[in-house]
């Protein structure tokens, strides 16, 4: 099932020359998500029943058209290639043109509340999501990225309460935030970057002091965001 919503940009949405932001962008296609899951069932009310709640592995998007401030989206979201433990959810926004600006596509599984353990994806679930058989891109498998091992910068950053989200840890759209401070001042100011991808290895909790460590590969800037002991994220970034 393809599940279709509606969204205005707002002032505060937009960044550089009135275009939308790059956060703004994962905060609509995550409500969207929300949205469907909870016309299904697996949403955030229903998570005191069921027990389940979604978390996310990995984002990869890719801006075709930029929208700007006052525009009116419509984004379409569909989950398929549901497996034993993880799905795939993709997404297309159009602008008020009619035209697809951007597409993304993204990678959740779904976590039990009390024991914190993943959960099996069952039939029921499955069947609930009416999965399509449709992906934004041609590659749609979110392979593990690689770690290099020679960075140019970094930075710490403790976490506070005003980054935790309802799972109680760092709320996934805040890791881009934490990227984009690393990034040098030269490469920041050429922002927006129109394709980007997050990966989440670990959960960040509050008062976790992180490393946020820069470098440059080809055309990608490279966030790792860890502490010394183990990786909690991995972002790339292209002009």
């Amino acid at each position: 099932m393809i599940y279709e919503t509606e969204f205005k940009t707002g002032l505060k949405d937009i960044g550089k020359n009135n275009y939308i932001k790059n956060e703004t962008i994962l905060e609509i296609l995550e409500n969207a998500g929300g949205e469907h899951s909870n016309l299904v069932g697996y949403g955030v009310y229903d998570i005191e029943k069921t027990k389940l709640s979604w978390i996310l592995l990995d984002w990869k998007v890719e801006v075709i058209k930029r929208p700007k401030y006052l525009e009116n989206l419509k984004v379409k979201t569909w989950g398929h290639d549901m497996q034993k433990v993880f799905t795939y959810r993709d997404f297309e926004v159009y602008n008020s043109n009619g035209e697809i600006c951007i597409i993304g596509t993204s990678k959740w599984a779904l976590m039990n509340v009390e024991t914190r353990s993943l959960a099996r994806l069952t039939d029921e679930i499955i069947d609930c999501y009416k999965i399509e058989n449709k992906s934004v891109f041609e590659n749609e498998k979110l392979l593990k990225p690689e770690i290099p091992s020679d960075f140019l910068s970094q930075y710490s950053y403790t976490v506070t309460r005003r980054d935790i989200d309802l799972n109680g840890h760092m709320h996934n759209t805040y890791y881009l935030d934490l990227a984009y401070e690393a990034l040098p001042e030269e490469i920041f100011k050429k922002r927006p970057f129109n394709r980007f991808r997050i990966t989440y290895k670990h959960e960040i909790k509050l008062g976790d002091t992180v490393i946020c460590k820069y470098t440059h590969i080809n055309d990608k800037h490279i966030v790792i965001i860890e502490n010394g002991e183990k990786i909690f994220s991995v972002i790339e970034i292209m002009d």
